[in-house]
């Protein structure tokens, strides 16, 4: 096996591929990725057992055949570390992988590809059709409500619900929850929700870009594949029943506020500095056209700030995860944003002004 390759066109790849591997493994060829050269192209494959990622490059020559997998860190660190303008040689030796640019040379320990897993495909199910650029959209708007590392393992991933003529994500770690919708065409008759875990979500935005060209999903009964420009993502999917998040969206506020969106991200950053650093609750205090923003900490330290507000109502005062409103209102794309509150017990519902295919819920804390 024996290939050259430049570094421009390797490093890309090489880094999303190798995204995917974790640092510590049971199995020592987890931490490799498996190259594999034919004819006048080059596929290298990560994977973690529960997200695969195939990424495919032309070559420039064409290649002496052969599969071998390299350890993934330690080849991009070598090629990172290269010129700009490198071209580099790859050549497997034995039971090494020789790597060499102008006067460097590199000797990799090499493991056999009949070693390196597949991830296991399942009967296709239906598939949809949209554009890159909505999936990643959709994913941006909800994923930081994933759960990271929450003993209900369903909730560390993200819900995709297909219905006719829909995709919507829901992302909840039990404390708020963010939901997002957009019109997709598919083959799928009624309703059908899958779980991506967390990393797969993360990867697939790594490789999703900000336009218009067309992306196929493909669901399986117990995996998602995307085939992505140059590359094929697989995840296996969450084997778990996802909350009812309809029932949690609050139906009975009777109280809107509007607020600018960006003058409300600066006052809550600023009181935020004195909350707690642990709970990092924040008070709110709403009376007709102002809303008061207050903290305090452990240390006997204080902060308030008022603004004015478009709010016609009785007074309220109602805690919050200061993080929380925070993350919504830097993901928000809209000027104006509005809150829905009932009472100081229940739950806010937060929306652009004007802009409804993007929902979120935040509980309230006890201040």
């Amino acid at each position: 096996m024996r290939f050259v390759i430049s570094r421009e066109a390797l490093i890309k790849p090489l880094q999303l591929v190798a995204g995917v591997v974790e640092r510590r493994q049971t199995l020592p060829v987890l931490s490799n990725i498996l190259l594999v050269a034919e004819g006048d192209q080059l596929s290298m494959t990560g994977t973690d057992l529960e997200v695969e990622l195939v990424g495919r490059v032309m070559l420039e020559e064409p290649a002496d055949a052969g599969s071998v997998t390299v350890p993934a860190r330690k080849l991009m660190d070598i090629c990172k570390s290269l010129p700009d303008d490198s071209r580099i040689e790859l050549e497997l030796s034995g039971q090494k992988m020789v790597i060499k640019s102008g006067r460097s040379r590199f000797s990799l320990s090499t493991l056999p590809a009949a070693e390196f897993p597949n991830v296991e495909d399942s009967p296709q199910t239906f598939g949809l059709t949209l554009s890159q650029g909505q999936l990643r959209y959709l994913i941006e708007q909800t994923g930081f409500s994933m759960a990271q590392q929450d003993v209900r393992y369903y909730l560390n991933g993200m819900l995709l619900e297909v219905t006719e003529n829909s995709l919507r994500t829901v992302a909840t770690d039990g404390h708020r929850l963010a939901t997002s919708v957009a019109s997709v065409e598919t083959d799928q008759t009624g309703d059908h929700q899958i779980i991506v875990p967390r990393k797969g979500i993360l990867e697939l935005a790594r490789l999703l870009q900000h336009g218009d060209e067309p992306l196929q999903l493909v669901i399986g009964a117990n995996h998602i594949r995307a085939h992505v420009g140059d590359f094929t993502f697989t995840s296996k999917l969450v084997d778990g029943k996802f909350p009812d998040y309809q029932r949690v969206i609050p139906r009975n506020g009777d109280k809107d506020v509007l607020g600018d969106r960006q003058e409300l991200r600066k006052v809550f950053s600023r009181i935020a500095i004195l909350s707690n650093e642990k709970y990092r609750g924040v008070r709110l205090s709403l009376t007709s056209g102002f809303l008061q923003v207050m903290a305090n900490n452990p240390e006997q330290e204080e902060a308030e700030e008022t603004i004015a507000i478009d709010y016609q109502g009785e007074a309220l005062e109602i805690g919050f995860n200061v993080n929380y409103l925070l993350d919504v209102l830097s993901i928000l794309n809209t000027d104006v944003v509005r809150f829905t509150l009932s009472d100081s017990n229940s739950s806010a519902l937060i929306q652009g002004f004007d802009e409804d295919s993007s929902v979120y819920v935040i509980m309230p804390m006890r201040m």
